[in-house]
């Protein structure tokens, strides 16, 4: 088939029309790449590779794009790839570049992830882990993740308890009282064991003083 035209359609995008008739669009970067021009000569093979190299390129910048307001795991941009591309292919290549060039890193991405659910939002273990699991990190490195702060548990029980829950917890023998904040707790993500711990500690202090 041959190129009947090329003309400038919008911004850095070409109009493309093939044998007077079919239309592509194209970026300027790829006409550079493949010398596009009025009057050569293409085969479908020829076509096909040009035409995949502008879904790629239009694929990554939109990564790229996504990336600027926040980070991703490989397995959710993936998702968002393959939601707006139909591609799979072309999306796991995407995603091999992004990797390659150091803009996607799983592992970077869970070390900070497990860093704010644990310091900052005060989550057990357990509620980490499934955080960072529901963002893409595989189960294994989400362990490896969270691994340094294994110690920092009690810590943040009592934490949580001496500033968001001491209201709550007046009487030991409150059991409604106590049964809420440790249902609190729960779902926070911690333990059983780690809660009756922190709770006995608790009050424990509390009677000492």
């Amino acid at each position: 088939m041959k190129v009947t035209a090329v003309k400038k359609y919008k911004g850095m995008t070409y109009e493309v029309e093939l044998d007077g008739e079919r239309k592509i669009y194209l970026h300027a970067d790829i006409l550079v790449d493949y010398d596009v021009r009025t009057g050569m000569e293409l085969d479908r093979t020829e076509l096909r590779k040009i035409i995949y190299a502008s879904n790629f390129r239009r694929a990554y910048q939109y990564a790229l794009y996504r990336l600027d307001f926040r980070d991703y795991s490989a397995k959710e941009m993936k998702k968002k790839l393959v939601d707006t591309y139909k591609n799979e292919a072309l999306c796991e290549a995407v995603i091999k570049k992004l990797e390659s060039n150091n803009f996607i890193n799983d592992e970077r991405l869970s070390a900070r992830l497990a860093e704010k659910y644990v310091m900052t939002k005060k989550f057990g273990l357990r509620r980490a882990k499934r955080e960072l699991i529901l963002k893409g990190i595989g189960e294994l490195m989400a362990e490896d993740a969270l691994a340094p702060y294994e110690e920092r548990v009690g810590e943040n029980l009592a934490e949580l308890i001496e500033k968001k829950y001491s209201r709550r917890l007046t009487d030991r023998d409150d059991r409604n009282a106590v049964e809420k904040v440790k249902n609190s707790l729960v779902r926070l993500g911690y333990g059983f064991d780690e809660i009756n711990r922190a709770v006995r500690e608790y009050f424990d202090s509390l009677e000492q003083d």
